[in-house]
């Protein structure tokens, strides 16, 4: 699973870095968007063994709980330091 962590590393890098309000949404779609990495890793699980399929899943959403979660939290700090200016 040592892809999944180099990914989340690289994502939550990415959320981290985010300038404004307009690159983190540039960096939620590139990862949770329709044709985002996240969402192409979930594509993949129906061609899984069964077995294998279960714990991918679950590692898999995992992540993407993780960096949704990022996500909504640098969007609410960067909302707030708007409305202090």
């Amino acid at each position: 699973m040592t892809d999944l962590a180099a990914l989340e590393t690289e994502l939550l890098g990415a959320v981290t870095a985010a300038a404004d309000e307009g690159a983190l949404e540039v960096v939620r779609v590139a990862a949770l968007g329709r044709s985002g990495s996240i969402s192409s890793l979930l594509k993949t699980l129906g061609a899984l063994p069964p077995e294998e399929r279960k714990e991918r899943g679950a590692a898999i959403n995992g992540l993407k709980d993780r960096v949704t979660a990022a996500v909504r939290k640098i969007e609410r700090v960067k909302v707030f330091a708007r409305t202090r200016e």
